[in-house]
């Protein structure tokens, strides 16, 4: 049976014969949901590269169980370090595209105000979107058994990902019209990797301007077009392939 995987608040008392309670919303799924049992395997993870790996001790409730450690292992950040660069997408694509990205072993993703975006992040909304994203992460690192869950960050400015990209050991634009191959472009073996992902409208000739002045260039990812929400796994997938992550 494979073991499902919660997400704890603090795992700093995780030693091996430690008893764990995971207790509220989590400590609610696995009990009343999931409906553990004692002996039953399960993963504690706080998200931050740390995982417990034990069995159900006691249920206590409905929202609480005790977890019995039988290993604790921990995962360094990977390098290089990946981080995407996402042009806000319509409805429920931008979770779409955060859900798969997780998966796929992405390291930071970036909410981003392209031009060109119909959707823009204003207020309350856009406060409530940005949870929605960081929740759909939450939840697709716990699917896919990451210990080290992807940071959303707040979302940015055109300035302000070109200041981004311009820290970055490689940045590139993903750009229908890039001279060059995302697949043979020069990667660093450490550092950050910054891949700019446009909107469905593409980069407007401004945006690719600045980026360039930050050092970013335009590549292609191949002979076809796709939309935004799956344009970043990818290219993801891509890089993580060729930097070795993947192997």
């Amino acid at each position: 049976m494979t073991a499902p995987v919660f997400l704890a608040d603090s795992l700093a008392g995780a030693a091996v014969g430690a008893r764990l309670a995971l207790e509220g919303p989590e400590g609610r799924h696995a009990v009343s949901v999931r409906r553990l049992r004692v002996g039953e395997p399960v993963v504690l993870t706080d998200g931050a590269g740390t995982g417990a790996f034990g069995a159900v001790a006691a249920v206590e409730g409905k929202d609480r169980l005790l977890v019995e450690v039988a290993e604790v292992r921990h995962e360094a950040p990977p390098s290089p370090r990946i981080t995407v660069v996402q042009a806000l997408p319509k409805g429920d694509r931008g979770e779409l595209a955060v859900e798969t990205m997780t998966e796929t072993g992405v390291d930071a993703i970036v909410p981003w105000a392209a031009a060109r975006c119909v959707t823009q992040w204003k207020g309350e909304r856009g406060l409530k979107a940005l949870g929605k994203w960081r929740a759909t992460a939450r939840e697709a690192g716990k699917q896919s058994r990451r210990l080290l869950f992807p940071e959303v960050m707040d979302a940015m400015t055109t300035r302000q990902v070109a200041r981004l990209l311009a820290e970055s050991d490689f940045a590139a634009v993903l750009h229908e019209e890039g001279a060059e191959p995302l697949a043979t472009a020069p990667l660093p073996a450490e550092g950050s990797v910054v891949l700019v992902v446009g909107p469905e409208g593409g980069v407007s000739p401004e945006e690719l301007a600045a980026f360039a002045e930050a050092g970013a260039r335009p590549y292609r990812l191949g002979p076809t077009v796709l939309r935004t929400s799956t344009a970043g796994t990818a290219a993801a997938a891509l890089l993580l392939g060729r930097t070795g992550r993947w192997g």
